[in-house]
């Protein structure tokens, strides 16, 4: 199968261990109150190795501005016994989405073969 002219990704096995180590550390240290500041390391480095049609993303999210909204989705999954958890990943994607853009210089994107 032909790989996608369209979209690239250049992030490596170091940087990627390094960045999930720190995460980790972040959520088992804070026992997951940090969480969401974890989440944000996460998808910034995946934004930032990511290229769509030669445009780098960019992560525009903020730990504290999802922090609010994690306090709440586990307030209610706690509340709805469990419930409540199916929404929350949507919602964690959707506000995940909405916080990606693309740089705002172009870069050109490497050729990885």
């Amino acid at each position: 199968m032909a790989k996608s002219q369209n979209f690239v990704f250049d992030g490596g096995a170091g940087t990627y261990f390094g960045t999930s180590i720190l995460a980790v550390l972040i959520t088992i240290l804070t026992l997951g109150i940090a969480y969401p500041y974890a989440l944000v390391l996460m998808q910034r480095w995946k934004a930032k190795h990511t290229y769509i049609k030669g445009f780098q993303l960019t992560f525009t999210g903020t730990g504290i501005g999802l922090f609010g909204q994690w306090i709440k989705w586990f307030l209610l999954t706690v509340i709805t016994f469990g419930i409540y958890g199916f929404w929350v990943y949507p919602r964690l994607q959707q506000w995940i989405t909405e916080h990606t853009d693309f740089a705002p210089k172009q870069r050109t994107a490497p050729q990885l073969d």
